[in-house]
């Protein structure tokens, strides 16, 4: 079940549909980084320098000169830590198009199931909060953890393993139900979701790809979601809505 969703997610990801998705989550994340770049460097000329300048009315060439040294020292350590930045950056920016991923998975892969219902605007925004703090908790843990001897890169995956699975199960099953059954559903099925999280953390773990993890996780735990369901008995239904899909199991 894992696998078959891991696979049906993969196939897809280099579809129109998850371009698309992927150069609009790229290109926001490319014009947040550069405005980070220059809010930062503008907010740098605009105390450091300054506050030099009050201290010494009549700086000399040398300060001044260091002082210029200094900015371009600054704007290096901005670089590496926007490097840094960038997975989560992305995160966050792709959590905004998961929705969409969502709907074309249920449209093209399960088309006789009834379609999810995306997230309101400010539920949304939560939801886009709560992957970043994720990605950036998850990844500080692992990083104290890693620190410690014997636990090392195990620590990476479990700890991103448990976090990015639920978080993106339950993005999914919310879909179709309230947040309690949501995680009701994913409680039943812990073992289930961990497994397919430790796959995601894998696929984080792969540089320059991980930038495409927010669209292959969405898509994987909605697969998951959906064979999940059928062996519940189906998606959860309302009255107007045709019965769901026998899915494969």
């Amino acid at each position: 079940m894992i696998l078959a969703s891991a696979m049906a997610a993969l196939g897809a990801l280099f579809s129109r549909p998850f371009r698309a998705a992927l150069w609009k989550s790229l290109g926001l994340s490319v014009v947040v980084l550069v405005a980070l770049w220059f809010g930062i460097e503008a907010l740098f000329q605009s105390t450091i320098l300054p506050l030099l300048t009050e201290v010494m009315p009549d700086m000399p060439a040398w300060i001044d000169t260091m002082s210029t040294a200094a900015g371009w020292v600054a704007g290096l350590a901005l670089a590496v830590m926007l490097a840094f930045l960038i997975g989560p950056i992305s995160a966050l920016i792709a959590s905004l198009f998961l929705d969409d991923v969502a709907e074309v998975v249920e449209r093209d892969d399960y088309p006789a199931a009834r379609q999810g219902k995306a997230m309101a605007i400010l539920p949304g925004l939560v939801l886009s909060a709560k992957f970043f703090g994720v990605v950036i908790l998850g990844n500080l843990l692992a990083l104290f953890l890693l620190l410690i001897p014997g636990v090392n890169l195990a620590a990476f995956f479990v700890v991103n393993g448990y976090l990015l699975g639920r978080e993106y199960f339950e993005f999914a099953a919310m879909r179709y139900r309230g947040e309690a059954e949501a995680k009701s559903l994913r409680g039943r099925y812990a073992g289930t979701v961990f497994a397919a999280g430790l796959l995601i953390a894998g696929f984080m773990a792969i540089p320059f790809l991980n930038l495409l993890t927010p669209l292959f996780a969405a898509a994987m735990m909605v697969h998951l979601h959906q064979r999940v369901s059928a062996r519940e008995g189906g998606l959860p239904r309302v009255s107007t809505d045709a019965p769901a899909a026998q899915l494969p199991r």
